[in-house]
């Protein structure tokens, strides 16, 4: 298995629109691995997507992949999931011919576990999008119960609520490798010793509720948003707790105000094996 970031911002991309900070500023004069996008990864081997943020389709573009074999969804969360419309795109070869040309349309298995079919479902109305891509032979969506895995070729995958239960992570393994791929929302979980010693953990970083260098406050110990995110000090307890061989965290926001080399600073000062992503990164398992 082989591990593509697609996409390593979070929830606000870098740059945002119309910010001046050094960090938008340098990631739009430099771009990759500056810049960010949403987030979004690619396991090449069994060949699976995770998440479309907005930038799917541009992700996709830019990468290695070639051949999608199925999408998990994590959650319901817009930067995981606006970018589905690039379902048209990988499927519809050629929508113009007529009658159908055979193989001018791809359809791609996009598995959806218990509690997002149900999230899917709601006002938020995501799944009638998928319905419509269904019913255009895009996707075939496939619905999954807590505790059912999924075999493509060689590699079982496992999706697994955390503590923040509308939230899956995936537990892929298999050719003698484990591989644990945790999209967003680490808030609360405490890791199952069976999930010890997996040779890879890809993870979403946290908050930095303070700066990680000076220690200077950077969110209000009130702040709400505390009580449903997990801080990077947090993510660093999980990280400990899970023992991995190694461990990628992606995820980065924008309003942390950390830069890629900050980033390549701060993997050195917190030592473990921990790297940070960046777009096209691509690590093997």
């Amino acid at each position: 298995m082989k591990v593509e970031i697609l996409g390593s911002g979070g929830a606000t991309a870098t740059p945002r629109p119309g910010c001046e900070c050094r960090v938008c500023v340098e990631a739009r004069e430099r771009g990759v691995p500056y810049a960010r996008t949403g987030p979004s990864l690619f396991v090449h081997g069994p060949n699976v997507l995770f998440d479309t943020p907005e930038e799917s389709r541009l992700q996709l573009d830019r990468s290695t992949v070639t051949e999608i074999a199925a999408c998990f969804y994590s959650h319901w969360h817009p930067d995981h999931t606006m970018g589905r419309r690039v379902w048209e795109a990988v499927g519809g070869r050629d929508f113009r011919s007529w009658p159908p040309v055979p193989g001018s349309v791809n359809r791609t298995d996009v598995y959806l576990p218990e509690q997002v079919v149900l999230d899917f479902s709601g006002l938020r109305g995501i799944r009638h999008h998928f319905d419509y891509l269904e019913q255009r032979g895009f996707v075939r969506v496939l619905e999954l119960r807590d505790g059912e895995t999924i075999r493509l070729g060689e590699i079982e995958v496992r999706p697994f609520r955390l503590h923040e239960d509308y939230v899956y992570a995936f537990e892929l393994s298999g050719e003698g490798k484990r591989l644990l791929v945790a999209m967003d929302e680490l808030h609360g979980w405490v890791p199952p010793s069976e999930l010890r010693g997996a040779d890879l953990a890809v993870l979403p970083m946290g908050l930095n509720h303070v700066d990680p260098f000076t220690g200077e406050r950077r969110i209000h110990e009130e702040h709400p948003v505390l009580r449903f995110e997990a801080t990077f000090e947090q993510t660093l307890g999980i990280v400990d707790a899970l023992a991995a061989k190694r461990v990628v965290l992606s995820h980065v926001e924008e309003v942390d105000g950390l830069g890629h080399d900050d980033l390549s600073r701060l993997a050195a000062r917190v030592g473990r094996e921990i790297v940070f992503a960046y777009d096209t990164m691509i690590v093997d398992v």
